[in-house]
């Protein structure tokens, strides 16, 4: 069943790493929430035959900076323009700042049963480097703080080749995600990307970029202590117990249609997809004028559908179904790349079970590249 994806675009302050779209002026957020509400009831129609929705995502930017009177009025407005299930999963991204008891609270009163924390770090130096706006205890804090309120469904983020941090930091940082006893783990690689201050502060010679040795070896200690600990990795980058994997996030990579709301969230549903404005202003604008603030729109080829089924399946262990790239897509990969797959096979970075193909934990390192070659850049015909 189809999920809600909502964009609030605004920060408290940007991450030294961050190229995501936001906005650290937070004199619209009130306006903002206003316009999200008036595209969703625009959207109304944007899934055919009414269909059930079982998950709603706040993501952002940081959406625990916005009011909950707000968020709730978001929610509402969903609920009544949609038939949303009772049973759905409700997540919000949230900085541990923000995520103080009453908030907590009136998040938990609103329906919001998952949260998903910023952490990246339980270091102090990290976080400072990172230019994160809360500290080591404040996420520590906001995480007992949910789970006393009765959040149980917690996910948190970590942030694995950090500069400087060192080793034992990295082992102290796994370590404490499993004494919080959080169900569910994401964990991503620094990525250095330009215009950022992370990469201005590399290129001036003000930090040192970590090398991509060790980047692997924090990856295989993550993998193998949450493992120990029964949080096993289902995605490459998302570990879980046992029934506490994303179920929007996995929806997602099935290619269940999904709807975005607010700016620069994009939408799909079969065979197209939409992409809103990433300008607030404009954004704005628009909605304030009873429109929709659409970018751009595609409908997507048989071409484009089998290489967006390559780079969803290939980042979650299960990996591609090889009977059905023949069936619905004439592509036999064994046969086609069989140069490539002999190739992968003897440098370990992928197995073959089961009639499906799947990247090991060395294949999940370079797996930007793997899913590059497969790609099918020209139609066969």
């Amino acid at each position: 069943m189809p999920g809600i994806y909502l964009h609030i675009p605004f920060c408290h302050k940007a991450c030294s790493y961050c190229d995501f779209h936001f906005s650290t002026n937070l004199r619209k957020v009130d306006e903002m929430a206003v316009a999200i509400s008036k595209e969703a009831v625009l959207q109304k129609g944007y899934f055919d035959d009414r269909p059930t929705i079982e998950t709603i995502y706040f993501g952002g930017g940081t959406p625990s900076l916005m009011p909950a009177a707000q968020l709730g009025g978001i929610l509402d407005i969903l609920r009544e323009t949609f038939v949303v299930s009772s049973a759905a999963e409700i997540t919000l991204e949230g900085n541990p700042d923000d995520l103080e008891a009453k908030k907590l609270r009136e998040l938990h009163a609103m329906g919001i049963n998952r949260l998903s924390v910023g952490v990246q770090s339980f270091s102090d130096e990290d976080l400072l480097l990172l230019n994160r706006n809360h500290n080591a205890q404040q996420a520590d804090r906001c995480i007992k703080l949910a789970q006393d309120i009765g959040i149980d469904n917690i996910t948190l983020d970590l942030i694995y080749g950090i500069p400087g941090s060192g080793w034992k930091q990295w082992q102290a940082n796994v370590d404490q995600a499993i004494a919080l006893q959080v169900p569910h783990v994401s964990a991503y690689a620094l990525s250095v990307e330009e215009k950022t201050l992370l990469h201005h502060q590399i290129e001036k010679g003000m930090v040192t970029a970590e090398p991509d040795a060790t980047h692997e070896a924090q990856y295989f200690h993550l993998i193998d202590r949450l493992g120990e600990a029964g949080i096993e990795q289902y995605e490459l980058s998302n570990f879980a117990k046992p029934g506490y994997k994303s179920r929007h996030n996995s929806a997602y990579w099935k290619g269940i249609p999904y709807l975005g709301l607010g700016p620069s969230a994009h939408s799909f549903k079969g065979k197209t997809r939409t992409n809103n404005v990433a300008n607030n202003a404009v954004y704005l604008r628009a909605l304030d004028e009873g429109r929709l603030a659409i970018a751009s729109q595609e409908t997507l080829s048989d071409r484009d559908q089998l290489n967006e089924y390559l780079m969803t399946q290939l980042r979650i262990v299960e990996g591609l179904d090889l009977q059905l790239l023949k069936e619905k897509w004439g592509f036999d990969l064994l046969y086609q790349e069989e140069e490539l797959v002999q190739e992968w096979l003897s440098e370990d970075l992928i197995r073959i079970e089961n009639n499906h193909l799947r990247l090991t934990r060395y294949g999940f390192m370079v797996s930007d590249a793997v899913i590059r070659e497969l790609f099918v850049v020209e139609d066969e015909s």
